[in-house]
């Protein structure tokens, strides 16, 4: 087997990969002032991305750790629930912890990958599904994926469900600073999914 370190990653694939570990820390945790701070030092261009990715700059800027913290916590904590519950099996079937985790799970085991000793919720989780999808890329757990086989990834976990989430997440009543992270997670899920079908990988 090929050593990860000795397969080229392109300069493309690590932008991908970079965006989804930013979406998946953003949304793992309330961000800190340093996370905070690097997000509002993104720069975006004409694209529809690129503006969006600009609109949450300029908020991160204005934002403070403490409002963050309780916006974070309104929308996915709450007393007994936040305003959305980001997990696969919830968005696919209405339940937590329903057939798209165990698939999930039965995928990770295939590929290596688990959850960390410090992750107590359900690995479908978004923030764990940006986190897997950047490893898969990059080959944090072996070699890095080929295109086929992050194609059936996103197909199979993300596609279905994530861009509905991200949605939300946006147009959520709580969501101020976060709207824009819906706003940027929607348009990449479409970037994304796009890119695999025009990819021709089966």
């Amino acid at each position: 087997m090929t050593a990860a370190t000795d397969i080229q990653i392109s300069d493309m694939d690590r932008a991908r990969a970079d965006l989804y570990n930013f979406l998946g820390a953003l949304l793992a945790r309330p961000p800190e002032e340093m996370l905070l701070t690097q997000t509002a030092g993104l720069q975006g261009d004409d694209t529809e991305l690129g503006k969006a990715i600009a609109t949450l700059a300029k908020l991160a800027k204005v934002t403070k750790p403490k409002a963050a913290v309780s916006e974070f916590n309104k929308l996915f904590v709450g007393l007994g629930r936040g305003e959305l519950l980001p997990f696969a099996s919830y968005y696919l079937t209405g339940f937590l912890n329903e057939k798209p985790l165990a698939l999930l799970r039965q995928d990770m085991m295939a590929r290596g990958m688990q959850r960390s000793d410090t992750v107590f919720e359900p690995e479908d989780s978004i923030a764990s599904l940006m986190e897997m999808m950047a490893a898969m890329i990059v080959g944090r757990f072996g070699p890095p994926a080929d295109l086929t086989a992050q194609k059936d990834f996103f197909n199979r976990h993300i596609g279905p469900w994530a861009g509905h989430f991200f949605t939300d997440l946006e147009e959520a009543k709580t969501s101020v600073f976060y709207s824009p992270v819906g706003t940027v997670g929607k348009i990449f899920m479409s970037v994304e999914a796009e890119a695999f079908r025009m990819s021709g990988a089966s």
